[in-house]
């Protein structure tokens, strides 16, 4: 059974830095692609970013140039360094593994103003 834990988020200024990690167990996932989603209050939940297997990333609009997505393969983990953060990146940020439609149980992310 595939299983992700999210680990990373938390309060942070405006303009600050947080590197969220998405720990894969169950699965060897070095040939999928795995991304980040995130729910904003009231709003539906919308993809961030994902990591294909050979490395190919795909960012939403609005976090190109200041997210950064990237694996490491031996340690099943996915990483998502989030730099320049806006109030309006506050929300539950859920891992998922594609090929199996896995979620993690998500972290909180809260920028403030």
């Amino acid at each position: 059974q595939v299983q992700l834990v999210e680990s990373g988020g938390g309060l942070v200024q405006a303009g600050g830095s947080l590197t969220l990690s998405c720990a894969v167990s169950g699965r060897t996932f070095r040939f999928d692609t795995i991304g980040w989603h995130r729910r904003a209050p009231g709003k539906q939940r919308e993809l961030v970013a994902h990591i294909q297997s050979d490395g190919t990333t795909t960012y939403a609009d609005s976090v190109k140039g200041r997210f950064t997505i990237s694996r490491d393969n031996a340690k099943n983990t996915v990483y998502l360094q989030m730099n320049s953060l806006k109030p309006e990146d506050t929300a539950v940020y859920y891992c998922r593994y594609y090929r199996y439609d896995s979620w993690g149980q998500g972290t909180q992310v809260t920028v403030s103003s």
